[in-house]
């Protein structure tokens, strides 16, 4: 069933998986709210993969896999920050699908 968030007085619509349904409600408030419901602090090393992901999709239309991500991490951020292992410090276990989450974009497409 479908869930949502409250804030400031509004309701804010999320799918049966926890992504948001309207990209457009997506706020930095939304953003810690949801990673405080996969048990993520945010710090600037997880906003620096949300701005990222939040770019890549104006630019592509969809939210990239794990491996997209990684390269896209590799060319913006450096090797050190560049896999995924790293990622996964950050987003642990699925770090593509929960990032995205946190990002307020849909579900990559071919992740588990």
């Amino acid at each position: 069933m479908p869930d949502s968030l409250r804030i400031a007085d509004k309701d804010i619509r999320l799918d049966k998986e926890g992504y948001l349904e309207e990209l457009a409600d997506w706020t930095p408030e939304v953003a810690n709210i949801l990673a405080m419901r996969e048990n993520i602090s945010l710090t600037p090393a997880h906003w620096e993969v949300i701005d990222l992901l939040r770019e890549f999709h104006a630019e592509h239309g969809l939210s990239p896999m794990m491996r997209v991500l990684v390269r896209q991490m590799k060319s913006r951020l450096g090797d050190d920050k560049g896999s995924s292992l790293y990622l996964m410090t950050l987003f642990p276990e699925y770090p593509a699908l929960i990032a995205s989450k946190i990002a307020g974009l849909p579900r990559p497409t071919n992740c588990p």
